[in-house]
């Protein structure tokens, strides 16, 4: 089955599960930003064997057209601390942290640009039941500051980390400083605790919740030096940016423009 015969095979179930219709349209991205939008909204829920198997066949060929980042490939611009900038679902290495909201089951917003949506997208619908089988065992929503560990399914790391991260309203203040710093703290320790080898950090509450930026990595890099540190742990992290502006602030804190 070709690319363009497993995207229209997974439109047509997933519009057939929700008894919806639409027309299907001619162009490739178009396409995509359908299938997308359907996997987005699609509650947690089970699928039937041939879904998941071409599913899983599209999204592996989508990442291999993509192209594949290993940590292996990468430069430390200190020991055990790296810094890349690209898509964090493109990235090999053991984990990679999602930023995550309170309920943990993704976003349900269509084509939403955040990681969270990219995150369970690539992964496959198999990564929000996950989560949400872990979310019903607990009982109730995640702590800010706290993580929970997944498979990654079809990304090309093992582990999704997922964690959330302070929602800023108005002036940026010590409680929120301290519930980011346990994200990154919380992670690392999860980390350690599954015997992962390489972590991913994204830019945690940076997006839609609204930490500053500067703040935020001045925290990351500080609260990831501390735990290695204190712990003697020799995990390498690597801390993950998308926009240039994210990229200037970690290679100054990083020195990585020495």
């Amino acid at each position: 089955m070709e690319q363009a015969q497993r995207r229209k095979y997974l439109i047509e179930y997933l519009l057939a599960e929700q008894n919806a219709q639409a027309d299907i349209p001619d162009d490739e991205y178009a396409q995509k930003g359908l299938l997308r939008a359907l996997f987005n909204v699609r509650e947690p829920k089970e699928a039937s064997e041939e879904f998941l198997r071409v599913q899983d066949e599209y999204l592996r060929e989508e990442l291999r057209l993509k192209g594949i980042t290993d940590i292996a490939d990468l430069s430390p611009v200190q020991p055990d601390l790296y810094l890349w900038r690209g898509d964090i679902t493109t990235l090999r290495c053991d984990g990679i942290v999602n930023a995550a909201n309170s309920r943990m089951l993704g976003c349900f917003c269509p084509n939403h640009g955040c990681i969270d949506n990219a995150i369970h997208t690539f992964a496959g619908v198999q990564l929000r039941c996950e989560c949400s089988d872990i979310m019903k065992t607990q009982g109730h929503d995640e702590p800010t500051g706290g993580a929970k560990i997944t498979k990654a399914y079809n990304l090309p790391c093992k582990y999704v980390l997922h964690t959330v991260g302070p929602i800023v309203y108005g002036k940026l203040a010590e409680k929120h400083e301290r519930l980011l710093e346990s994200c990154y703290l919380s992670c690392l320790s999860l980390a350690d605790k599954n015997g992962l080898d390489s972590l991913a950090f994204c830019c945690i509450s940076t997006g839609e919740f609204r930490f500053p930026h500067e703040r935020a990595a001045e925290i990351a890099v500080c609260s990831v030096r501390e735990y290695k540190r204190e712990t003697g742990s020799k995990i390498k992290v690597i801390f993950n940016v998308f926009k240039e502006q994210d990229h200037d602030i970690y290679a100054r804190l990083l020195g990585a423009n020495n």
